[in-house]
């Protein structure tokens, strides 16, 4: 038996063992740690057929696992290459055909709207076919220049030979496999964060870049991604953040430490019961960017579109509603709310904009979606929300 073989066969093991409860990158991580005699060629080649066959979503699961594995390779290569050559010698020749060209090609019927199989709930403006084959390819990576490092992050790169396209004037993208932890100084020079994450920024309100301090509370901080943009755009606001989890916040303030940041306040909360911790804020900007589905990331984690069930929508639509429901009272009058999602769902959207309308009579300034399918980038959403004076 090939390797090639062998390399299909433990994809296979690997596909059966995983059951989707955590990231599939810590699964492979653990399981390559355990089996010591796959070298880093074969770690990176089994790897890519487990996440062909996530890519596929839903699609062709009344064939082989075989089958859908070598299905998903041939339909996520976009040149000829040696997996392709040794397990379907056929296929290779016509791997650089457009994907819509390869389907054709394939004996079983194959539906694009099996990739992504919730075409009836996505956003307004999000156009399905395109979307659903933009989960064959991995995204481009994205980082964005901290103020002040612009020509030594481009230097650096430059004289590491490895190429970039600069968007704007503080974005940059790369080649997915690209690694910068050891070239760059994460979160002092660059941050790691997609080009429609960054983009967020462009409905901050105008207020945030006024002189002197203004109040901004990040309620659902996570990483702190969001906080870090709005510190660079005025790093003399007064800040807040906070997040469920404890674990998390203890990253983020090493994160912050990186950044420079110094002058915030910290505290864990659960928003969507808890409101004991909040009566001191009153905000003049609350950034919401909430716990949602991920959906317009699913081509970085393609694992979510084999697992995801349709109800998490529901629930994950409830849970923002409870948090916008507590922090809202807490934004100042005449405040601004940005809310945003990495989801493409209309319920933890468009819904969400609607709900905060009708429910708390904000006034809608702007919305947007972020689409980043046709551009190998996430897709996002995000709104500004004014609340009345009076």
């Amino acid at each position: 038996m090939s390797k090639y073989y062998s390399y299909l066969n433990t994809a296979k093991t690997i596909l059966h063992q995983y059951q989707g409860d955590e990231p599939f990158s810590s699964f492979l991580k653990k399981f390559f740690s355990e089996q010591k005699k796959y070298g880093s060629g074969d770690r990176k080649a089994i790897s890519h057929l487990c996440y062909c066959f996530f890519r596929l979503g839903k699609a062709l699961r009344s064939i082989s696992i075989d089958e859908q594995i070598l299905t998903g390779l041939f339909l996520c290569s976009n040149t000829e290459n040696e997996l392709l050559e040794n397990l379907r010698p056929v296929w290779n020749q016509k791997a650089a055909l457009p994907v819509k060209e390869k389907i054709k090609l394939l004996d079983n019927h194959f539906s694009f709207a099996d990739i992504f199989a919730w075409a009836e709930e996505l956003s307004e403006g999000i156009e399905a076919k395109s979307f659903a084959f933009s989960h064959l390819f991995q995204p481009r990576l994205y980082v964005r220049m901290r103020p002040g490092f612009e020509d030594t992050v481009k230097k650096k790169l430059t004289d590491a030979a490895i190429q970039f396209e600069q968007i704007n004037q503080s974005c940059l993208s790369l080649p997915n496999t690209t690694k910068i932890d050891s070239l760059l100084v994460a979160n002092k020079e660059v941050v790691i964060q997609d080009l429609n994450s960054q983009k967020v920024a462009e409905l901050f309100p105008v207020r945030l870049g006024r002189p002197g301090g203004v109040q901004v509370w990040d309620c659902c901080a996570g990483s702190g991604g969001k906080s870090i943009l709005a510190f660079d755009l005025n790093p003399k606001i007064i800040l807040a953040v906070s997040d469920a989890r404890a674990s998390i916040i203890q990253n983020l303030k090493k994160r912050f430490e990186r950044a420079g940041i110094k002058n915030y306040h910290s505290f864990v909360a659960d928003l969507t019961i808890n409101k004991s911790q909040l009566h001191h804020l009153k905000p003049e900007i609350i950034i919401a960017d909430v716990p949602c589905t991920g959906s317009g990331t699913w081509s970085r984690s393609p694992e979510q579109l084999y697992f995801f069930q349709k109800e998490k929508i529901k629930y994950y639509s409830q849970l923002q509603q409870k948090i916008l429901s507590n922090v809202v009272e807490n934004l100042s009058a005449g405040g601004h709310l940005v809310y945003s999602t990495c989801s493409v769902f209309k319920k933890e959207n468009e819904d969400q904009v609607e709900f905060l309308q009708k429910e708390f009579g904000l006034e809608l300034i702007k919305a947007e979606l972020l689409k980043g399918y046709d551009i190998k980038a996430d897709s996002l959403f995000a709104a500004l929300l004014k609340k009345p004076t009076a």
